[in-house]
């Protein structure tokens, strides 16, 4: 019978970093701290606003003062401007994020360096990037943050090992690439990023001890480029036709699940791996931003 690999559960390790803040937050509340999200919403995607709703209902559960601006698709860059930096200067609001994608006719980096870094919980911001790469601490990009919190919990050691990332994009790919080769603990492995126009892509995969799959197609990675007891994270979130469900879709990541479950030694489903700890390290980022403030 075919071995399947051990479940990274990222449900349960979110679960357990909500709880390791909430005596964080009745810290900030004896000194009349509450923690403060606001969440930015232009247009109606409805991945991003199930994603926002989420949040909110996130922060609720925890304490979290959370507030949603929802703006029309037509909202100009500078309008967008100005409601940043509104909140910028509200002391009530200690984390800022505008949900990705914004429409067209809008320059996201333009608005994302409008952004206090200090209030940057996305970790988006070039001084929050900068201070990452020079392996300083702060305010993380929250799903490599996620990544490398779940590979700890499992007892994932990168150190020494050779990880391969696939993908590059700002949000995933080269933050968790970066944070991996830092000179630190959970980091001193060596790195290989690679991506759609990488020639020989299965036979780069294949050397990964540990590989994350974030290029945003479905099911991508197959069988054959995992290699025996590799531990394989997967960031995809994909939504495909499925005439069974009662939604006519279903979510699936950038890793064929069943295939590579059989030769690899930790492996995250989709739904449920890495996608409760982007949520989580943002709440988290949120408690940190407030106690910058105190």
């Amino acid at each position: 019978m075919p071995r399947f690999g051990a479940i990274i559960d990222g449900k349960e390790v979110a679960k357990n970093i909500r709880k390791s803040l909430k005596p964080r937050i009745a810290a900030l509340a004896e000194k009349a701290i509450v923690p403060g999200l606001a969440a930015v919403l232009v247009g109606d995607d409805p991945a991003s606003a199930t994603y926002v709703r989420s949040k909110a209902r996130a922060c609720e559960k925890l304490g979290i003062y959370s507030e949603v601006i929802r703006c029309d698709a037509l909202l100009t860059q500078n309008e967008l401007i100005e409601i940043v930096e509104s909140l910028n200067s509200n002391d009530k609001i200690h984390g800022i994020l505008v949900q990705s994608p914004v429409p067209s006719h809008i320059d996201e980096l333009t608005v994302t360096v409008t952004i206090n870094p200090e209030k940057d919980v996305d970790g988006f911001h070039p001084y929050n990037v900068g201070m990452m790469l020079l392996g300083y601490g702060g305010l993380l990009p929250c799903t490599p943050h996620g990544i490398i919190k779940l590979m700890r919990h499992y007892d994932i050691d990168p150190a020494g090992k050779e990880v391969v990332v696939v993908g590059r994009s700002n949000i995933v790919g080269k933050p968790v690439a970066a944070m991996l080769m830092q000179k630190c603990d959970m980091g001193n492995a060596t790195v290989t990023v690679a991506h759609s126009r990488s020639k020989n892509l299965a036979e780069i995969a294949r050397r990964a001890d540990i590989l994350i799959a974030a290029i945003g197609r479905p099911r991508a990675i197959t069988a054959d480029m995992v290699k025996e007891g590799a531990v394989v994270i997967d960031v995809g979130i994909n939504r495909i036709e499925d005439t069974s469900t009662e939604k006519g879709y279903k979510i699936v990541g950038d890793v064929d699940f069943d295939g590579c479950g059989e030769k690899a030694s930790y492996i995250t489903p989709v739904p449920g791996g890495v996608g409760p700890m982007t949520i989580a390290m943002l709440l988290s980022n949120t408690v940190t931003a407030a106690e910058m403030t105190s």
